[in-house]
């Protein structure tokens, strides 16, 4: 049986593991997603239009972008021009802006 002192040791532990498990399972943002087309995202930075989006710049990749949160090593993290949802680090959009 669950007494109120353990119960209320219990809440911190739950809401952790729920915390993780909802960072864990955060959406992947697709590029036919509206917010993604208005920004120009691109999963490979490769597929850049170098001509239509004039601002891309060699190495501008989310990974160095101050918006992404992502682990070093991953492949995808958070970003937060797309609320949360995480994007390649080798992507790229509009909203780009170098790391300080």
């Amino acid at each position: 049986m669950l007494n109120r002192r353990r119960f209320i040791t219990f809440i911190p532990i739950a809401t952790a593991g729920m915390l993780a498990t909802r960072s864990a399972c955060a959406e992947q943002l697709t590029e036919s997603d509206p917010t993604a087309q208005a920004l120009g995202y691109r999963d490979d930075v490769h597929k850049v239009d170098k001509v239509k989006y004039a601002s891309y710049k060699p190495g501008s990749v989310c990974a160095t972008c101050v918006q992404y949160s992502g682990k070093s090593g991953e492949s995808n993290g958070p970003c937060a021009a797309f609320g949360g949802k995480t994007v390649s680090v080798k992507g790229w959009c509009m909203a780009w802006a170098k790391k300080g």
